[in-house]
């Protein structure tokens, strides 16, 4: 496949800039795969198309304000401004992403604020950088937290959009660089409604990373891969998962990374507790073993996002939606509007 195959022309006035309030006042194109049909709707009407006994999967990641500015510092000296993006910590080294790179060797010393010193130990492709800080790494934690900013896409130029606005109201296990976002048109009044109807919420973990967000390079879709991005699937939502599927009711999976830690959990026909990483790359060929429906965003043309939904409900079908929500005007990309493929 060619990657030119998913891409599409998008108005730029069509860039969601803000969040919708209310959240669940956000539009909702509902696909029907078996029937070809597009239909349209509010995200607060989800609930006429779920049924007792479904299980709504989202992931409770929670972004982190991993967004820092530095120094390259030579003698003594700031000799360069960096732009730091945080990604991970394993064991006493840090891994960011630095731009621009190219300033940045092994060995180089970059100071962010007004004390908090790293020497680069590593660097990696992709503009990952190893930091080694002096500090203990509670402390650089803590430092990321009081003085990061939320590391909003580079289509967002809002500078009013605050931390709570680019998090899902479910958010609970810090370690994202970048939000789930087909989780943030759901509000705590129709979650409530939806489980007075009788549909159940699960909750799963995909630390949100490059893996999600990195551009496809390779002009041959086959030939990109992903980086890896930490997961977790409990005991209590695998069991909950496996009863569903016995009972056969639906699993319909909220954004893409939930459909990844699903799809990386499930084993010898059920779902399994796992925590570890996945790179699992879902386009289309892709047979899906473990979703019913699934809830998302508009996404970026030529995304490892845009090739995963174009998976489950067909490229030509999702070409079709996406150039009558670009006709009607909905809302694209993170703040955007939402789509149910049923």
């Amino acid at each position: 496949m060619r990657l030119s195959d998913f891409d599409y022309d998008l108005p730029r006035a069509l860039i969601a800039q803000r969040p919708k309030r209310p959240r669940d006042h956000s539009r909702l194109l509902i696909i029907n795969r078996k029937k070809g049909l597009i239909e349209h709707r509010y995200f607060y009407e989800i609930g006429y198309y779920l049924k007792k006994g479904d299980v709504l999967v989202c992931n409770q990641s929670k972004v982190i304000p991993a967004k820092l500015s530095g120094d390259k510092i030579v003698d003594g000296k700031k000799s360069a401004k960096l732009d730091l993006l945080f990604l991970s910590q394993k064991g006493e080294l840090f891994q960011f992403l630095v731009k621009p790179i190219k300033r940045v060797k092994v060995g180089a010393i970059i100071l962010i604020g007004d004390k908090l010193e790293a020497v680069v130990e590593k660097v990696f492709e992709d503009g990952i950088a190893g930091l080694r800080f002096r500090d203990s790494g509670e402390r650089v934690l803590q430092f990321i937290e009081n003085r990061g900013s939320v590391p909003l896409p580079p289509y967002i130029t809002n500078s009013r959009i605050t931390r709570s606005d680019y998090q899902t109201i479910y958010a609970k296990r810090k370690g994202s660089v970048a939000a789930p976002t087909a989780g943030f048109h759901f509000t705590n009044e129709l979650m409530n409604d939806l489980k007075q109807k009788g549909v159940q919420f699960a909750f799963v973990t995909l630390h949100v990373g490059l893996g999600t967000f990195q551009p496809v390079r390779s002009g041959v879709v086959e030939k990109h891969q992903m980086h890896s991005e930490w997961f977790e699937m409990d005991r209590k939502t695998a069991n909950l998962l496996n009863r569903v599927r016995q009972d056969r009711k639906r699993i319909i999976a909220v954004g893409t990374t939930s459909v990844r830690v699903l799809e990386s959990s499930f084993q010898d026909g059920k779902f399994n507790p796992v925590r570890g990483t996945t790179s699992l790359f879902i386009y289309p060929g892709y047979q899906f073993k473990t979703i019913d429906a699934l809830i998302s965003n508009f996404h970026l043309p030529k995304s490892t996002l845009l090739m995963l939904v174009s998976a489950f409900a067909g490229r030509r079908l999702i070409k079709k939606a996406y150039q009558e929500a670009i006709k009607r005007k909905y809302r694209f990309y993170s703040f955007g509007d939402a789509m149910l493929i049923i």
